[in-house]
């Protein structure tokens, strides 16, 4: 009975893991390209931000994940250990790559592929809420930034407040950036750890019999499980990523710096709040990116560079291995006869 119940949790490590390398560039990428923040530091703040974002504000996402796209009993050892095992490589493919990918489209095309299999799926949370909102909220995103940086960088930079060392350099600034790149994290955290913590959270209550109305206290154990692991991960694959998000893509300003965190992690938030929808803080990172790269130098300039295109790319290969990955696997393990279903 151990052995099998401590498989999903090993392999929901080093999901979070991976999850940790991903998510440190939408954190930490503006600030590192401000210039404000030194490497060393970021994975332990990271990790901190993003443990405190899941405690605080992660329930509703650990839900629909949980349960809200496949039915709950079907969560045993077997198809947890499939849909954790899948995200993680299909996120580890990216992190190789340098991409910044989302974790939770991952997730959710993990969980949809068993929910097809056994017929289970929810379609009306995933076709009129989940799928609609990752279109949405990248849009917005730029959208937003693009608004930002015509409407305030612009005038802000013809009066030549972005070029004053005075202002560039002055305590209040850098401190602003900084919490910024926190306050993205603990988005991160009330959004992403739920990938993980959602599965097995369903997965210990049907194996070991507990009580529905005792979820949130198993969510909360396999949350302290999971969130730690965030900073491993942001040490291992969090250089490269940052640095190509953070430096290759378009060179930030201090000011862009705070608009690009702002934006990306209030949307991230009011999703995990308002709606618990698991949504892709990496592609509005990299939408109010491009937002502000299109108000300064243009949509031809911007769209020439090969990072973006690169990123776009790994963001429609990345879910469509998860879900082929998880398939599989639930196949093999339905005819290995290793499906037990509480």
């Amino acid at each position: 009975m151990l052995i099998p119940f401590l498989i999903p949790f090993v392999i929901a490590i080093f999901l979070a893991i991976t999850m940790g390398g991903s998510g440190t560039a939408p954190a930490f990428s503006a600030a590192y390209g401000a210039n404000v923040i030194k490497k060393s530091i970021i994975p332990g703040l990271f990790g901190l931000m993003v443990f405190i974002g899941a405690i605080v504000g992660g329930k509703e996402t650990a839900k629909t994940i949980g349960k809200g796209l496949l039915n709950p009993e079907l969560m045993s050892f077997a198809i947890v250990s499939v849909i954790l095992l899948s995200v993680a490589f299909s996120l580890l493919i990216a992190n190789l790559f340098g991409i910044p990918q989302s974790t939770s489209q991952a997730t959710v095309m993990a969980v949809t592929a068993p929910a097809i299999y056994f017929h289970s799926l929810n379609t009306d949370k995933l076709l009129f809420e989940i799928i609609p909102t990752w279109f949405v909220m990248p849009l917005l995103s730029f959208l937003l930034a693009y608004a930002a940086g015509k409407y305030i960088y612009k005038p802000i930079r013809k009066r030549g407040y972005t070029i004053s060392k005075q202002i560039n350099n002055s305590y209040l600034l850098k401190g602003l950036i900084i919490l910024m790149a926190m306050y993205v994290a603990f988005s991160i955290g009330t959004n992403n750890v739920a990938n993980a913590a959602g599965p097995l959270s369903s997965m210990a209550c049907n194996e070991l019999h507990i009580a529905k109305h005792q979820y949130l206290q198993v969510m909360i154990l396999a949350t302290l499980i999971v969130a730690p692991s965030f900073s491993i991960g942001s040490s291992i694959f969090g250089d490269k990523i940052v640095r190509n998000t953070g430096k290759e893509i378009v060179l930030f300003g201090r000011i862009e710096a705070v608009i690009i965190s702002f934006i990306s992690a209030s949307l991230l938030l009011s999703a995990s709040l308002l709606k618990g929808i698991p949504t892709s803080l990496v592609q509005l990172n990299v939408g109010a990116i491009i937002g502000i790269g299109v108000a300064k130098l243009g949509f031809r300039n911007i769209f020439r560079k090969t990072e973006v295109d690169r990123f776009f790319i790994m963001w429609i290969i990345a879910p469509i291995v998860s879900f082929s990955l998880s398939l599989f696997f639930t196949y093999f393990v339905d005819k290995c006869g290793l499906l037990t279903i509480p």
